[in-house]
């Protein structure tokens, strides 16, 4: 996939539903939770077996008989491994009746192939709730959605599909009693040991949670005229939270106090956030803006919370935004459907794809190992992208090898040849 070219291929996949939030699977945490619970339910079995074995036929010598598995049971094989990867995606046609599903979708993607399944893996149909903002449970318990009056928790789970596993999702029995009847809330976030729940309404409410046990930490009734998006800190000390115009807040989260403001310029509308470590281990927080003259991303000391510096990205408006987990890379959609990635330190373009999408972007997220990036698009479009190494840095690197070896063979050639 060549900078400033658009490419058509497997790793472009159309599932016909407008997607507004796309993520990826925790799988390795997951595969670890669906493992147990299979083993479980084995052991559960096992039990079973035992109180039945009165019953069981019985040899010569009246020792009853170990049949083993059974031939479905031996043909059965594994789960997917833990090293595969999973997208999940959001979205669906609304209320109305368009015809259009909406639904949560899952989708696996091949490093190998460089492929989206062009089928889902798995597909969960809501009827007329329009799961408009995700979040997923970074350790794997399941994903959160905003309806249009309500949120909703969905689990992972295995089915059994030609003697295979596969991945599922499926309605929850936890019940948000807290999150019902709230209106539309437009931010979802959990923070990185998955302890706390942050959520933001269009009607301005921002609610905090523990979690699961969704004890209150916060309700801030007007915390904005209405909330765009939230993010926490890596240590979870800190959350962020950005409105539909005006400055950010910076809440601490063990307090429920605010302890700084982040003041917009006269011509910024701030769209989204996030925070990342950098390379000598200080916390950053990036705050991507809409201007007069496009997108630009805003660079903020954690210790003063005051900007360190403003970087134009780009004449189109920025319509998602997300960081990579190893803090090295920005990723910015935007509503010409590009999708541009930002080299964090330099804040220099490493890589574009012209007309990712047909539509605008909705939704970006890094992989957990950040080597690619899913993004989404009100076209019903998800495309992966691979994460490669900024072409023209490479070749000025060789270009900075050779020229250093060949000062170096000319240094050898003039000690031993003084006449030259």
């Amino acid at each position: 996939m060549a900078n400033g070219q658009s490419s058509d291929s497997s790793a472009l996949q159309k599932y016909g539903i407008p997607f507004y939030s796309a993520a990826w699977v925790p799988y390795k945490e997951l595969k670890s939770k669906l493992d147990q619970a299979r083993s479980d339910d084995k052991r559960e079995e096992e039990e079973s077996s035992k109180e039945s074995d009165a019953s069981a036929p019985a040899d010569k010598d009246g020792d009853s008989v170990d049949e083993g598995p059974s031939t479905a049971e031996a043909q059965k094989t594994d789960g997917p491994a833990a090293s595969e990867y999973y997208v999940v995606l959001a979205g669906g046609g609304g209320e109305g009746r368009s015809g259009i599903a909406n639904a949560i979708v899952v989708a696996r993607f091949d490093f190998a192939s460089s492929a989206l399944s062009p089928q889902p893996v798995a597909k969960l149909v809501l009827g007329s709730e329009l799961p408009y903002r995700m979040a997923v449970h970074p350790k794997g318990d399941g994903l959160i959605c905003a309806m249009q009056n309500s949120c909703r928790f969905f689990e992972w789970d295995e089915i059994e599909e030609n003697e295979t596993r596969k991945l599922d999702v499926k309605v929850s029995e936890k019940a948000l009693d807290l999150l019902q009847d709230v209106g539309q809330q437009l931010a979802l976030a959990y923070d990185t040991d998955s302890s706390t729940l942050a959520v933001g309404g269009e009607e301005g409410n921002l609610r905090i949670f523990k979690w699961p046990s969704m004890e209150v930490i916060l309700n801030e009734a007007q915390a904005h005229s209405s909330v765009k998006d939230l993010c926490f800190s890596p240590d979870g000390k800190f959350l962020i939270s950005l409105g539909s115009r005006g400055p950010g807040r910076v809440w601490d989260v063990p307090s429920a106090k605010v302890v700084a403001s982040l003041p917009n310029g006269t011509d910024e509308v701030f769209f989204s956030c996030r925070f990342a470590q950098s390379r000598d281990n200080s916390l950053i927080l990036y705050i991507a803006a809409i201007t007069g003259k496009g997108g630009s991303i805003v660079t903020w000391n954690t210790s003063s919370w005051k900007r360190s510096r403003s970087k134009h990205v780009g004449r189109d408006s920025i319509s998602s935004f997300n960081v990579s987990p190893d803090g090295r890379l920005l990723a910015i959609g935007t509503t010409q459907g590009d999708v541009v990635v930002v080299d964090s330190t330099k804040m220099g373009v490493q890589m574009v794809v012209r007309k990712a999408h047909l539509g605008f972007v909705t939704a970006l997220a890094f992989s957990h190992d950040s080597r690619a990036l899913v993004s989404a698009s009100m076209d019903s479009s998800a495309r992966v992208t691979l994460i490669k190494e900024k072409k023209s840095g490479m070749y000025n690197q060789i270009k900075a090898n050779r020229n250093q070896t060949n000062a170096l063979e000319l240094e050898e050639l003039l000690s031993v040849s003084p006449g030259l």
